[in-house]
């Protein structure tokens, strides 16, 4: 049976189908923690994260902010997913048997940007952000009144599993995820193709160039401490107290409670029961929202 080109076009239009439906129907959560950043190169630069602009009486001429001199660029990575369908199966008219992988193929490309933002939060004791220090620091750089660099911590120690506190009620929040080419199916079906020449087999793929960053550190904090009520307050009030350049409060208001599976228990008990343990009102009930992620238990990269 000869596969007409009209046939194979036919046939991508039906994967391509099956691959955007299941694409869209997959739950993803990194878009809860992270900016969505389109890239047009082959990495971005943010100096602008030093600079965050702050309203001001207008007296006399307007005071005007260069974008700072730190600067934190993130390069794209190139990622790909690849499937092989045997040629015998299309002239055969087996398609449907491939339905079910094409699904899975769609699954892991709506869920690798989860994997990438968790994991560049997991990281972020040990890599650094746009001030040079470890995005989980207790020595970021922050002027005073008087114009002098004082060292503020958003970590609170410990050695513990690690949860995280974030405020992402913002425009620019505390992760970024870069996109310079989305994920897309493609394929090699031709006659001419070598792997359809050589191997009587077609090929599916999945391509995107992508990575995921560090944005705005005072507007995350991480913990190795036991989590319970008395370090979630006191991050919360650390967070809280966090000012710009030149002693202006920032008003974070955290939003999110992060953490592995390992420590779901812990957070419901912190945020979603009404009523403690040992009897009386739970004062954090609702305070934040609840966000586990198994891209955060230990093990994964």
């Amino acid at each position: 049976m000869d596969i007409a080109a009209s046939a194979l076009d036919e046939m991508f239009s039906g994967f391509n189908t099956v691959f955007n439906n299941a694409l869209n129907a997959t739950s993803i959560y990194w878009n809860k923690i992270a900016m969505d950043v389109k890239s047009t190169g082959a990495d971005e630069t943010y100096g602008w994260l030093a600079s965050v602009p702050q309203m001001r009486e207008w007296l006399g001429e307007r005071h005007i902010r260069a974008v700072g001199a730190a600067r934190y660029t993130l390069e794209n990575r190139k990622f790909e997913s690849t499937m092989r369908v045997q040629r015998d199966h299309i002239e055969d008219d087996r398609l449907g048997v491939y339905a079910p992988q094409l699904t899975m193929m769609a699954h892991a490309a709506a869920t690798h940007p989860d994997e990438l933002v968790f994991e560049v939060l997991k990281r972020g004791f040990a890599e650094t952000c746009y001030d040079g220090q470890f995005f989980f620091d207790t020595d970021h750089p922050v002027e005073d009144t008087d114009g002098d660099a004082q060292s503020v911590s958003n970590f609170q120690g410990g050695s513990d599993t690690p949860w995280f506190l974030l405020d992402t009620s913002r425009p620019v929040k505390p992760l970024v995820f870069q996109t310079r080419v989305p994920y897309k199916l493609q394929t090699l079906t031709r006659d001419e193709d070598h792997n359809v020449f050589m191997r009587d087999e077609f090929l599916y793929g999945v391509r995107a160039r992508v990575n995921a960053g560090y944005g705005l550190w005072q507007f995350a904090y991480g913990s190795k401490q036991v989590l319970n009520a008395t370090n979630y307050a006191a991050a919360r009030a650390a967070m809280q107290a966090l000012r710009y350049d030149g002693g202006r409060i920032i008003g974070v208001t955290p939003t999110v409670l992060v953490v592995p599976p390992s420590l779901e228990a812990a957070g419901r008990a912190l945020l979603l029961a009404e009523e403690l343990e040992g009897g009386g009102a739970n004062i954090w009930h609702r305070s934040a929202d609840l966000l586990v992620s198994p891209y955060l238990q230990d093990g994964s990269p």
